[in-house]
């Protein structure tokens, strides 16, 4: 969820809290993806999840990988364990080869650009995400994160097209919506903050009119 209350604290948004930044489901869409790998594999992969039992899969996942060191999706299920151990240099590394084994698969990408985030250097999740618009840029969230990225880095100006790209692309990413309507006014954007704004209140009144009231109250930073 995101915190209305943490638009105007020290680092912008609330994206540098540290596992916030791991999507909902993300495990559910990595086994998903998993094509190569037979059901009992599959079982086993849930129930370590299901336990929380993030070092048994890390171990699991790294005991296939010496059975098959090229296999992007094992490298992608072993740096989600270490990113659940907050592991992130360990994780970083998974997710830095499971894209050079499937450089097509943008969830490798994306995952890779948050664990940096993760590890505070928001200029190498630029640096991953700009590869990644290299080989793709029809993905929502591939500009969503580059909007975030620049946003950690204070890059309103870069941060603002990216977002728009991303909605451009999925009308319905409230972050997006939340994170335009943040810099716009970070950059005293009046007309353009209303507008995000009124784009955000669409998807979720309740959070912008939060944003809103917020912005109000605080002086402008221009």
């Amino acid at each position: 969820a995101l915190g209305a209350a943490l638009i105007l604290s020290a680092c912008g948004h609330p994206a540098m809290m540290a596992l916030s930044l791991l999507p909902q489901g993300t495990f559910t869409t990595l086994l998903k993806n998993m094509q190569t790998v037979d059901e009992p594999n599959r079982k086993r992969l849930a129930e370590l999840e299901q336990k929380g039992d993030w070092q048994g899969l890390a171990d699991f996942a790294q005991a296939n990988l010496a059975k098959d060191p090229q296999n992007a999706e094992w490298w992608m299920m072993r740096g989600y364990a270490f990113i659940r151990m907050e592991q992130f240099p360990r994780a970083a590394e998974s997710f830095q080869e499971a894209v050079r084994f499937e450089p097509g698969e943008m969830i490798g990408w994306h995952l890779l650009a948050e664990t940096y985030r993760l590890m505070k250097q928001p200029e190498r999740a630029v640096r991953t995400l700009d590869a990644a618009l290299r080989v793709s840029q029809d993905s929502a969230t591939t500009w969503y994160l580059l909007g975030e990225s620049y946003h950690d880095l204070a890059r309103y100006d870069r941060a603002a097209p990216a977002y728009q790209q991303a909605i451009n692309r999925d009308s319905g990413n409230v972050g997006a919506w939340y994170g335009l309507a943040v810099v716009n006014y970070r950059m005293g954007r009046k007309a353009d903050t209303d507008a995000a704004l009124a784009g955000l209140r669409r998807l979720d009144p309740q959070l912008a009119d939060k944003v809103a009231a917020q912005m109000s109250a605080t002086a402008s930073p221009r």
